[in-house]
């Protein structure tokens, strides 16, 4: 009954009955990883998807010199893997923990029948991809027309509407938001630096206070600043 239950909180299923979420349950796996333990590695073959229920799990892929760019982190409840798997495809990137976490994971085969005997849950499906989608492209837009400063304040803003404060606290290392942001832990300081003492924010270890919404706003849409 508790798997069931976790299954119907995940919002990939919402909506689907009983019987239907027993056999969602009966064709999946129930995995626990430890903190920073690969969950998928790029160019292995996607024979399913998965769905995150406790836990952090960080999307990165590595370049040829070997520097660590995160796309994605993923919350409890959002599913990843599942565009490779429906293309029958690679997967195009690396998952890893980065705090123990529990996954469910979602065979090809067996999920597709179950698609194939229920299109809502293909509806369901496909309204999570269109968000990601979204958060792809904002992602993109980001990193290439907006600088440092700009994908550091949008960065900022976005906790802030999330928790509706203007204190907010890093959920993630400094260094993986640096590479979140697509630079390195060394600008990421200088900035928050330069930010803390020009009074738009106060810095205090992973706590921040907004003190200038205008300035972090302005950056945030590609305004020219001194930071």
């Amino acid at each position: 009954m508790e798997l069931v239950r976790l299954v119907a909180s995940i919002p990939l299923f919402k909506g689907l009955l009983k019987g239907q979420l027993d056999e969602i349950v009966n064709s999946m796996a129930d995995q626990t990883f430890d903190r920073g333990q690969a969950v998928l590695l790029e160019g292995e073959p996607a024979e399913g998807f998965f769905v995150l229920v406790q836990g952090r799990v960080k999307i990165f892929k590595i370049s040829s010199e070997g520097k660590e760019q995160i796309l994605h982190f993923v919350s409890p409840g959002e599913s990843f893997g599942e565009v490779p798997m429906f293309a029958g495809d690679r997967f195009p990137a690396n998952a890893e923990t980065i705090e123990k976490s529990r996954i469910f994971f979602f065979p090809r085969a067996a999920f597709l029948e179950l698609i194939k005997n229920d299109p809502s849950l293909a509806m369901n499906m496909l309204a999570e991809l269109s968000g990601r989608l979204r958060q792809m492209t904002r992602l993109v837009e980001e990193l290439s027309l907006k600088e440092v400063p700009g994908r550091l304040a949008a960065y900022i803003l976005l906790l802030s509407s999330e928790s509706g404060q203007d204190d907010v606290e890093l959920d993630i290392t400094k260094g993986q938001l640096a590479s979140l942001l697509g630079t390195i832990p060394e600008t990421l300081s200088r900035i928050l630096g330069k930010m803390n003492s020009q009074g738009v924010i106060s810095v205090n270890g992973r706590k921040l206070r907004i003190l200038d919404r205008a300035v972090l706003e302005d950056l945030a849409s590609g305004g020219k600043s001194t930071i």
